[in-house]
């Protein structure tokens, strides 16, 4: 019978944890763990789906007559559970003494409270993105098949949810939901990215948005499009620099096609449409257009830079 150095390896990572957390200066988790459960928000936002859109993807022998029953239980047990998860971030960023124990739960509750009354919200901009979907897809048949099969809806569904926690200043649960969404779709939307209502990402796979960028109304994406930085600054001992704007702004009705990377903190004028393969750094006028066989001949000439 085969046998192993269980002891020995344990030992082994016992120390390399212990390094690890010296070389961190972390402290110790007494008792359970005192950090947010990836698997936990999994099932919250799962939920919360069923709470935002209850008899497409609530359970499957929910009656209408029903709704608000199954939307007021479902909503009630998710609110509960997240609020553990409140707290463990909460507790996370903060050294917490006695008289901190009782600050961090009253703050806890008063954002979950703050969230819970941002679902109707939430549900209005989805509305704007499923009828996006649906408007701007002649593949789509009706509302129903875009809200349950599109992999962009289904992005935008945990970043609204994932924003709302963000703006609360609890950008780790809003980082792990935004993950969570990443891994299914292959779409990398940062929490922190400001997006507008009737926002719309075709096919999906590959497209990256990130913490600054600023995306208006009625915007449509298609797939590895990239709203990203052109670089990153650093302070006088060489860290980067975080927090600052660094991504495009995107305003209203501009359409991106497949494969365009967009850098840096640049303006894409309202109604413009960027062309596919495009490598784009400057700023593009309102109703301008870029297409990847004029990003070196024309651009230039039109006021358009590309890079």
């Amino acid at each position: 019978m085969a046998t192993f150095d269980i002891t020995g390896i344990v030992q082994s990572l016992h120390a390399v944890r212990h390094n690890w957390r010296q070389t961190q200066s972390r402290n110790s988790e007494a008792g359970n763990r005192a950090f947010p459960s990836r698997d936990a928000l999994a099932s919250i936002i799962d939920s919360l789906k069923g709470v935002l859109f209850p008899m497409r993807l609530g359970p499957p022998d929910l009656r209408q007559e029903s709704e608000d029953f199954h939307v007021a239980h479902a909503l009630d047990a998710a609110l509960h559970a997240l609020l553990h998860q409140v707290k463990r971030e909460l507790t996370y960023h903060a050294s917490v003494g006695d008289g901190g124990r009782h600050a961090i739960d009253e703050q806890a509750l008063a954002a979950v409270r703050r969230f819970a009354a941002a679902l109707p919200g939430v549900r209005t901009l989805l509305d704007s993105d499923v009828l996006a979907a649906y408007q701007g897809d002649p593949a789509a048949g009706s509302v129903d098949e875009v809200l349950l099969c599109y992999p962009g809806v289904l992005a935008m569904i945990h970043y609204r949810l994932a924003h709302t926690l963000y703006t609360l200043g609890l950008p780790l649960l809003a980082r792990i939901v935004a993950e969570l969404a990443h891994a299914a779709t292959g779409i990398d939307i940062h929490p922190g990215a400001r997006i507008g209502a009737g926002f719309f990402i075709d096919h999906g796979t590959g497209v990256v948005i990130g913490e600054t960028a600023v995306i208006g109304e009625r915007v449509r994406l298609y797939q590895a499009v990239t709203l990203g930085a052109k670089r990153f600054p650093t302070d006088a001992e060489g860290n980067l620099q975080k927090g600052l704007p660094r991504h495009p702004v995107v305003e209203d009705d501009v359409v991106i096609y497949a494969g365009a990377t967009i850098l840096g903190r640049i303006t894409l004028g309202r109604g413009a449409v960027i062309g596919g393969n495009v490598w784009l750094t400057h700023d593009v006028p309102a109703g301008g257009r870029v297409a990847q066989a004029a990003s070196r001949e024309g651009a230039l000439a039109n006021g358009i830079g590309a890079a």
